[in-house]
């Protein structure tokens, strides 16, 4: 059973991720109209800075989630990589109680109240003078600190199937 549950998250991860990498071709778009508007016909537009600004973050963000299941995130390991698989699995699973899902959970928390009020108080942005509504941004923001602590969760079941049953999942 734990071993669909994982299969589903990694699946999930990976469908988002690839669709979010698609959103780097609107941003690059979006840019380079910018970028003839404002230099070429000298008329710069006043939406471009957010676009590119919510895409990237967008890109960014929901691309995490992806990122951590196939093992990609930065990792600085003096030790970590001499250490036997079961070790680096231990390892990883204090790693993701003492730090990981604290922080997570805290984060998906307060993004969810954020996007709420953001929502309820009809925020705009101030970055510019077209001033679009901030809550769609600020719930993919939610949306992808919820996959990557799912994400996390598949990790961690992995974990500790390689750290005590001592097999890789």
């Amino acid at each position: 059973m734990l071993r669909s549950v994982v299969k589903a998250i990694d699946a999930l991860s990976g469908w988002v991720g690839n669709y979010a990498a698609w959103l780097i071709l609107p941003n690059v778009l979006a840019l380079v109209y910018e970028f003839i508007a404002r230099y070429l016909l000298g008329s710069p537009t006043i939406w471009s800075y957010e676009v590119t600004y919510f895409l990237y973050g967008s890109h960014f963000l929901l691309g995490a989630a992806y990122t951590l299941s196939i093992r990609s995130h930065i990792r600085i390991d003096i030790f970590y990589h001499r250490f036997s698989p079961r070790k680096q699995a231990i390892v990883d699973l204090c790693g993701y109680l003492v730090f990981f899902f604290p922080v997570m959970l805290v984060l998906v928390y307060a993004g969810i109240q954020f996007a709420i009020q953001s929502f309820e108080m009809g925020e705009k942005s101030g970055l510019s003078p077209w001033r679009p509504y901030l809550y769609p941004y600020k719930a993919v923001v939610v949306i992808a600190l919820f996959l990557l602590l799912l994400q996390g969760i598949a990790e961690f079941i992995r974990n500790i199937y390689q750290g005590i049953a001592r097999k890789e999942m």
